[in-house]
């Protein structure tokens, strides 16, 4: 999914990233990799914007090198989003700053916070959980004090079929996964951040990361986990076969909405 907007309309959780107190060098890392993939959307507009002048002009060779230039600077634009979503879910969800039952979206932009809500509910209901404290921050530092991600989330929760509470002063969503009503006795009993300090390591030369940061994460996003097998074995996928993992994520990720749709409409 291309995070394009995302980039050039930064909607995250709260003005800090970060939920505790982290290192400025964390908070230098995180910020190094969003600003690179603004640098490469405003590339990319400037490449296309040339690119239609020159088709315009009828010189079509300069047109397609243009555009061409243009589609590897938003590929570059993907990556740095990429890596900055995956370094600050390891950051805010390190292994015991916060309950086994809860995911911390600060950070992550809409797109981003909605597939990794998606799967990690996948994953909380392969292993039996029977609610996710969902955090979503309370839009304090945000345009207007409108929250994105809060009305996105609860979005994924009507899609998938699954009850709800929002606790609007916590800036928090209980979603039960267990199927019926929320047990209200639950969706008040959230455990806090824990006092744990994941151990932030610098990244290697030329912005690559470092697998784990210090601490050993019991979940991680599939893209997460993608990348480090990707740069384990020495590449990025290109080409056809980049094109078919695209196809392949849009369609894990709609059918099953579709399906719970098509069985709630059968069932009414």
């Amino acid at each position: 999914m291309s995070y394009e907007m995302s980039t050039q309309h930064a909607t995250r959780v709260g003005a800090r990233p970060f939920n505790h107190s982290q290192s400025q060098a964390a908070e230098q890392e995180y910020d190094r990799l969003r600003d690179l993939a603004r640098r490469e959307a405003q590339k990319r507009s400037e490449c296309l914007a040339k690119s239609q002048q020159a088709y315009g002009n009828g010189d079509g060779a300069a047109a397609h090198a243009l555009s061409q230039e243009g589609k590897d600077h938003g590929a570059k634009m993907e990556q740095y989003n990429k890596q900055a979503s995956e370094f600050i879910f390891r950051e805010n969800n390190a292994d015991g700053r916060i309950p086994g039952d809860t995911i911390d979206l600060h950070g992550q932009f809409v797109e981003e916070a909605e597939d990794i809500l998606e799967e990690r509910i996948r994953y909380a209901q392969a292993h039996g959980q029977s609610h996710l404290h969902v955090i979503v921050g309370r839009g304090n530092h945000s345009v207007n004090h409108v929250q994105k991600i809060k009305p996105r989330v609860e979005q994924v929760c009507k899609e998938l079929g699954l009850q709800y509470h929002t606790e609007p002063n916590e800036g928090r969503i209980y979603v039960n996964l267990a199927g019926g009503a929320v047990d209200m006795q639950h969706a008040n009993n959230w455990g806090g951040y824990q006092s744990q300090q994941p151990a932030y390591q610098q990244p290697y030369p030329g912005g690559q990361q470092q697998q784990g940061y210090g601490y050993q994460q019991p979940y991680q996003p599939q893209q997460q986990q993608q990348h480090h097998q990707q740069q384990q074995y020495g590449g990025q996928q290109h080409g056809g076969q980049g094109q078919q993992d695209k196809i392949e994520k849009v369609v894990k990720k709609f059918l099953p909405r579709l399906l719970n749709k098509l069985l709630r409409m059968l069932c009414h």
